[in-house]
This record gives structure tokens, C-alpha cells and sequence, in this order.
């Protein structure tokens, strides 16, 4: 097995460090532009990286006039490891160090098999990967889950869908399987650092990141860092009350958000129109499938289906019932709203945007974009990569 990853030595060279991973190659001279470090001390500082390993040369810069700089980037040879396990799917995907995907593999997954069958289906997909990408090790790996995490020691807690999980140490045993150190977060805190690092929200400060699935969750970015709460339950909003005599949620309460638009939610409340005649063309799927998707209630409205239509209309004012709240008490730059369900397509958004314009204070919606996240199915797992690659790339 290799040899322990280097650690950058101060916060000097951590910084620099992350410059080149998200800006990429960079010649001395861009450096010294990005960094407070004086023309001596940013040559040792890089000199000390290229000694390490984390930095190699990368031939001459452009000429600006008299002699040219030297570039340096990040070692390509670097590899991290992203996984993202969702109610009912998986994602996983190896990173350079620029955080690029260089490989990437998803397939359905029951997340109540529990936690010894899915990282035995997780690490399956891992060796795949590994035949098809090369990465004969992992620098770091990021791993999200679809419930609270108790961050510092990669612990789910309490997690309302997820049955066998509850104080599974994810961290530690991840961390013997594959031999590198392992970060465990929320999949939705992953979802708005993917979209930080190369999504929508790549240069606003404050936003928040909505995800939409069989569960209801939202990433909260603050001054560009995560707020996790005290006990990693920040942003679980599908837990909030919309009604208080509403139907029973998984979380054994009454009347939350996720009972009226999760996944289960909308296929209950799809089941039920076509059972009971409202909707003609969701009957003839359940009849044709035996079993309707939220994939089906999409197709519906496309067709015009009134009764699918009002489905997702009534999804998105609940949803963004919630979120004017957050948003007159946040007051964020951004909403990227992400998750299964945005395949319901325009409507839902729609409904949603008009509610938190609605609903929200005129000073926090005046320039408030409600937008759709740029990176689709990769977002939770390039945000497990970020959260491992800033670990790495952080002093020892």
C-alpha cells in the first residue's frame, strides 16, 4: 500500500495548494498576485511543495515581456474518491486533483439494505472503477449519506430513512477498507459543495442548495463554508411542519414537508389519483407498470395531464412555502435547487418561485436568483471530492 499522502506544512501552503486546484497550472508570478506572501517567501513556500510531492513543474508561462516564469501545478498523479449514496441510488467517482472526473459509475440502491450491504456494493463499484480509471490508490475520499452526520467523527445520527445506520462509524471503517483518510457529510451538504467548486454557485459567498428526492434536505453555505449545526442536523428541512394535522412523516411527526413532496409522498398522491379516477394517464401506467415513479408523474404533465400538473404544482408551493422562510431569515445570495424530482420539470420550479417571491420579504428576494444546479448527477459526488481535498490539502 502507499505511503501516507504529504500534508502541506502551514497555512501558506495550503493556500496555495487550493489556488492551484481550482484555478489549475499557474506560474509564479499569478501566484504572488493571489497570495500576501513576499516574492522570497512564496519561492520557499513553492519550492517546499515541489520537495513534497503535492506540486510539479509545468513548463513556462506566457510571455509577458523579459524573461518567462515557470509554471507549477498540482501533481497530477493525485486521485480522490467521491461517493454518493441517496435513498434509493449510488454515485461513484474517482477525481484528480483539479477535482475533474475521470471516471464515474452509478446504479440503483436501497439504502435501508443498511450500511454493511451498501459499502460492500460501494466498494464493488469502487474496483470498477479502479480496472477502468487508473488510480491504483486514493489520496482521500469523501462519502455522503442521506441523513445527519455527526461531522468531526463521520457518524450518521439518528437518520429518518435510513433504518441500521444510526452510529455506523462510515469514517473509520471506509478509512481501513481503502487505506486514506475519509471524510462522511450529508449528501445534500456535498450537493452545494459540488456546486461551489464547479456548478452555479461558484461565486456566491452565501447561498443556500435545496435537494429534492425521496427525501427533502438543504446545504447551507456561509462566508463559502458549510454550516453543519451543532449536531449535523442543520438544514433538514423536509422535517419541518407545514401542517400540523398533515399526514404521518417517516420521523413518526405529523404534517412535515417531506410528507407532502418526497418521493414516496408524490408517488402516494399519484397512486392515489389514479385509483381513484382523477387521472387517466397516471391509471394506465399503474395498470401497464403495477407501480407508479415520480419519473411517470413527469411524463403525465408533459402530456398534459391535468391531475399530475397539479401534483407538482402543489409540491412546489409547499416547498417554497419553507423556503421563504428560510430565505427572509438567511437572506442568501443564491437558491440552487437540485435532486430527482427537478425532472418534474419547469413547473415545479416555477411553483416554488412563486411562492418564496410571494411569501418572502421584498429586501431578501429584490435580486434573488431560484435557479436549477449546473451539475446534475456528478454535484454530490465532486462535493464529497472538495471536502476530502480540502482535508488533504490543510496543514497536518
Amino acid at each position: 500500500m502507499r505511503s501516507t499522502t504529504a500534508r502541506p506544512a502551514n497555512v501558506h501552503q495550503a493556500r496555495l495548494l487550493r489556488l492551484l486546484r481550482d484555478l489549475g497550472p499557474q506560474s509564479r508570478v499569478d501566484l504572488g498576485g493571489q497570495v500576501e506572501l513576499s516574492r522570497s517567501k512564496l519561492a520557499f513556500e513553492v519550492d517546499r511543495l515541489l520537495e513534497t510531492g503535492l506540486v510539479v513543474p509545468d513548463g513556462l508561462a506566457a510571455s509577458r515581456g523579459g524573461r518567462r516564469s515557470h509554471t507549477v501545478r498540482i501533481a497530477p498523479s493525485l486521485r480522490f474518491l467521491g461517493v454518493d449514496i441517496g435513498a434509493t441510488s449510488v454515485d461513484v467517482a474517482v477525481t484528480n486533483a483539479e477535482l475533474d472526473v475521470l471516471g464515474h459509475v452509478a446504479e440503483p440502491l436501497d439504502v435501508r439494505e443498511g450500511p454493511v450491504a451498501v459499502f460492500e456494493r460501494v466498494l464493488a463499484l469502487v474496483g470498477k472503477l479502479r480496472e477502468a480509471v487508473p488510480a491504483e490508490h486514493f489520496d482521500g475520499a469523501g462519502i455522503g449519506v442521506p441523513g445527519p452526520v455527526r461531522f468531526p467523527e463521520g457518524v450518521p445520527v439518528a437518520p429518518p430513512i435510513m433504518p441500521g445506520w444510526n452510529g455506523f462509524p462510515v469514517r473509520e471503517a471506509m478509512s481501513q477498507e481503502l487505506g486514506c483518510p475519509v471524510l462522511v457529510d450529508n449528501d445534500v451538504n456535498l450537493m452545494a459543495l459540488g456546486e461551489q467548486q464547479a456548478g452555479v454557485a461558484r461565486s456566491v459567498r452565501d447561498f443556500l442548495c435545496l435537494k429534492l428526492g425521496t427525501g427533502i434536505g438543504c446545504g447551507i453555505v456561509v462566508g463559502g463554508e458549510v454550516h453543519r449545526g451543532v449536531t449535523g442536523s442543520a438544514g433538514d428541512i423536509g422535517h419541518i411542519q407545514v401542517e400540523p394535522e398533515g399526514p404521518r412523516c417517516a420521523c413518526g411527526n405529523d404534517g412535515c414537508l417531506e410528507a407532502y413532496f418526497g418521493g414516496n409522498a408524490l408517488v402516494r398522491d399519484a397512486t392515489a389519483f389514479a385509483q381513484s379516477g382523477r387521472s387517466a394517464e397516471l391509471a394506465g401506467r399503474l395498470e401497464s407498470a403495477g407501480r407508479l415513479t415520480p419519473e411517470d408523474v413527469s411524463a403525465a404533465a408533459a402530456a398534459g395531464d391535468a391531475a399530475a400538473l397539479d401534483l407538482i404544482r402543489w409540491g412546489g408551493q409547499r416547498t417554497g412555502q419553507v423556503i421563504a422562510g428560510l430565505v427572509s431569515f438567511f437572506n442568501p445570495g443564491l437558491v440552487v435547487v437540485g435532486g430527482g424530482l427537478t425532472g418534474l420539470g419547469h413547473n415545479l420550479l416555477a411553483s416554488i418561485r412563486t411562492q418564496v417571491y410571494r411569501q418572502s420579504l421584498p429586501l431578501a428576494t429584490g435580486n434573488l436568483p431560484i435557479v436549477l444546479g449546473e451539475l446534475g448527477q456528478v454535484a454530490g459526488v465532486v462535493g464529497a471530492a472538495r471536502l476530502i481535498s480540502d482535508h488533504v490539502f490543510s496543514p497536518a
